[in-house]
């Protein structure tokens, strides 16, 4: 519940940047708006990885969860490398 909780409100935020953007018509100023879901997108995919993976941390076993923090280190690797 909280996973979907948090990917409606990324979702929300996402559709009220895009109206903003549509009302300030202006390309530098879409851009700033755009800028600041950048922040957001990355903090809800931790956060929900998160919470998903406290849910079932008990379920899997220490070698399957080493592999999916070092899948999870390689996306935000790939994201905020330049």
């Amino acid at each position: 519940m909280t996973m979907a909780s948090l990917r409606v409100l990324s979702g929300s935020l996402e559709l009220i940047a895009a109206i903003l953007m549509l009302r300030l018509a202006t390309v530098e100023k879409a851009l700033l708006v755009n800028a600041g879901l950048a922040l957001v997108g990355p903090l809800v995919l931790l956060t929900t990885t998160t919470v998903g993976l406290v849910g079932i941390a008990e379920k899997l076993s220490l070698g399957k969860m080493l592999w999916i923090i070092a899948g999870v280190s390689c996306l935000f690797i790939g994201i905020l490398k330049k």
